[in-house]
């Protein structure tokens, strides 16, 4: 069995690295202030470390889980993990990150002696804990079909995208369909909620129509009942990757004028309700304040 490292152990990684533990592979985690709490992963047989460069240096596959293009360029580039990979070693990205960065990494991890997937996540932490994520792979076909096995130990549908950074492209483009979708929505429901419309009738409406799907299902219980607790997640990492798709559309001459206006919805939520507010809660800042397009 490969030695897994994995650095990010926050709500999407906690739920990997149980799975990874669970199918008996010897996982180090990465000791960090922004972790869940570890106590029940070193239980179940999980070690870890505080030092980034010994994590690096002591595994076959390290994964990246962290938030961004920015947090993958600080691991790599400035605590030493890219001089600390042994010669072979896997680094599979499983943030949501820029394409245009994936590349220059992917190139940087090549020429430190490493090989390079990148492998954004859709679902959410529930899913994540379950093993049941979907992931979007990126990068050398044999490398994918070598990792996979490690990779369906806590993700249910595995879907090769392509060369390196397609994995990053096709999440971008999902991400930008379901926010999108969301902000419709939510503004529809705010729109509902001051015209007087029974909110069970509304979304009855939509799912028998064509508002039906998973977004729905996700915001139905905030529609109804102010419950969001079945989409956590945040109006912050809402609003960061719709403007890294807004730059991917920039970086390939695309168009964006929708992918503009949705991005405006999520930074006005962002300064109205805080950046941890969980995207449901756009319904209510919506349905209290009207956003105004510039």
């Amino acid at each position: 069995m490969k030695r897994i490292g994995l650095i990010g152990v926050g709500l999407m990684g906690h739920g990997i690295a149980t799975n990874i533990v669970k199918h008996g592979y010897a996982l180090t985690l990465l000791d960090h202030p922004g972790n869940q709490p570890l106590d029940a992963l070193v239980a179940a047989g999980a070690t870890s470390t505080p030092d980034p460069v010994v994590l690096a240096g002591s595994v076959d596959v390290l994964i990246l889980c962290v938030t961004g293009s920015p947090q993958v360029e600080d691991v790599l580039y400035r605590s030493g993990v890219l001089a600390a990979l042994k010669p072979g070693t896997v680094v599979i990205d499983c943030s949501t990150a820029i394409p245009s960065s994936t590349l220059k990494i992917a190139e940087a991890v090549g020429r430190a002696g490493g090989r390079f997937l990148d492998a954004p996540m859709t679902r959410t932490p529930k899913e994540a804990a379950q093993g049941r994520l979907n992931l979007i792979v990126g990068g050398d076909r044999a490398l994918f079909d070598e990792c996979r096995p490690l990779l369906a130990s806590f993700a249910e549908n595995i879907v090769f995208a392509g060369p390196a950074s397609s994995g990053h492209r096709l999440k971008l483009l999902h991400n930008f369909v379901s926010l999108g979708f969301s902000a419709v929505l939510a503004e529809a429901a705010a729109c509902a909620n001051r015209a007087g419309v029974d909110p069970s009738v509304l979304v009855n409406v939509l799912a028998s129509g064509g508002g039906e799907g998973v977004v729905l299902g996700r915001l139905r219980p905030f529609i109804e009942s102010a419950d969001s607790s079945g989409f956590r997640f945040s109006m912050s990492n809402a609003l960061k990757d719709m403007t890294y798709y807004v730059a991917m559309t920039g970086e390939v001459g695309a168009a964006n004028e929708a992918a503009k206006a949705v991005q405006q919805v999520y930074e006005h939520a962002v300064a109205e309700g805080g950046p941890q507010a969980p995207v449901p809660e756009l319904i209510a800042l919506l349905a209290g304040h009207a956003v105004q397009a510039n």
